[in-house]
């Protein structure tokens, strides 16, 4: 635990924050796991920016949802085995009904042509906040000399996944590897 111990939240407002960010954010677990940066880590201060680092890059690394990975280590790291299946359930039971309604509805509604159009409107909107969200995530780490590494690293983690084929868990592993040998920009 990081020495924000003393901004520890309680177990309620935990999952508070959990059930509001987790549940009702638009646009996938990356722009999620941005807004609840800003919420945890910004605003409440409840951990610090290794422990967000260390909690997004394990959740990258976890088969599965990797946004649930996220709320659980940052449960984990804010209150101890509680927090995390606090933040585990508070992240995933409410979505988890919303999304049993939703694929109801849609299955009612799909051949509705205005259905389908905000479908799409819905598409392009999910494309331009992801885009959104990985400025968000990276920003941190883009410093006066580092943004040619920065972009170098993401274009090539772009180029092995569409064009080489890797899949995204090989992609991270291979930038892992590499990030061991690169040597660190001075600040």
């Amino acid at each position: 635990m990081t020495e924000l111990a003393a901004a520890r939240p309680s177990l309620f407002r935990l999952a508070d924050i959990f059930v509001r960010y987790g549940n009702i954010t638009l646009g996938g677990g990356s722009a999620t796991i941005a807004v609840l940066r800003r919420e945890i880590l910004n605003r409440r201060k409840w951990i610090g920016e290794d422990d967000f680092t260390v909690c997004f890059a394990l959740a990258r690394l976890t088969p599965g949802t990797n946004l649930l990975a996220f709320c659980t280590g940052v449960g984990w790291i804010t209150r101890g085995f509680s927090g995390a299946i606090v933040a585990l359930l508070a992240g995933s039971i409410p979505c988890a009904a919303i999304v049993v309604l939703a694929t109801a509805l849609f299955s009612l509604w799909q051949h509705i042509s205005w259905a389908q159009a905000a479908i799409h409107g819905a598409v392009a909107a999910a494309v331009a906040v992801t885009v959104k969200t990985c400025w968000t995530i990276a920003h941190p780490y883009v410093r006066p000399g580092t943004s040619l590494r920065v972009a170098v690293i993401a274009g090539a983690a772009f180029l092995l996944d569409v064009a080489v084929g890797l899949s995204p868990i090989e992609v991270l592993l291979l930038a892992v590897a590499v990030g061991l040998f690169l040597p660190t920009a001075r600040a």
